[in-house]
């Protein structure tokens, strides 16, 4: 897999725009999020996508569910802050990623990296209609989150227009959604996505 840097998209819904953004090769990990109560469709959605990001080599990430990650064969979960102890889901997948919700707070970050988390999540950054309520998060926390030495992610709010901004912060990843996946063409918009990481590089 990658380095996670990049694109960090989220499913939204409809997982028909996912594969023409997949094929761009602009995203850096794909996180898939369900709330449903469906599981056998949660079931298939799951290990259809992980063959997908298999494929296109980008880092196939749960949200939530450690049982599902698992079946799935999924590269790794992303936890909130109530979807158990990271200490204790670190230990069921060994090897792979484990990501963290620490919303506005430092301390969560710190407690998260201590208890083996591999990359930590801030947000909202801007102001979300996924997450109306969602506390916002200061772009100034991504500098003092830069000791931890884990990617630092994003969410909330980030369009194309605003990401320089975020990136500027030092963020590693951003985490979209509605503006990925609710644009004319979310293969497009990946790879607008993908020329903002590669300007930085040159």
């Amino acid at each position: 897999m990658r380095p996670l840097r990049g694109l960090y998209a989220i499913t939204a819904g409809d997982l028909g725009p996912v594969e023409r953004a997949l094929a761009t090769r602009a995203l850096c990990a794909l996180q898939y999020r369900d709330k449903s109560t469906d599981a056998a469709r949660r079931g298939r959605e799951a290990h259809a996508l992980a063959r997908l990001c298999r494929t296109h080599g980008v880092s196939f990430i749960v949200n939530d569910d450690v049982g599902l990650a698992l079946a799935a064969g999924a590269d790794g979960v992303h936890l909130g802050r109530d979807d158990g102890a990271i200490a204790a889901v670190r230990a069921r997948l060994p090897g792979r990623l484990v990501g963290a919700s620490c919303y506005d707070r430092l301390e969560l970050a710190e407690l998260a990296v201590a208890a083996g988390a591999d990359y930590v999540a801030f947000g909202s950054v801007f102001a979300s209609a996924t997450k109306p309520g969602a506390v916002r998060a200061p772009l100034e926390l991504f500098a003092r989150a830069r000791g931890l030495g884990v990617p630092l992610v994003a969410i909330g709010g980030i369009t194309l227009h605003n990401a320089p901004q975020v990136l500027a912060a030092g963020a590693d990843c951003l985490a979209v959604i509605s503006d990925l996946f609710d644009a004319p063409d979310p293969a497009a918009r990946a790879s607008e996505y993908g020329r903002l990481f590669q300007d930085e590089a040159e």
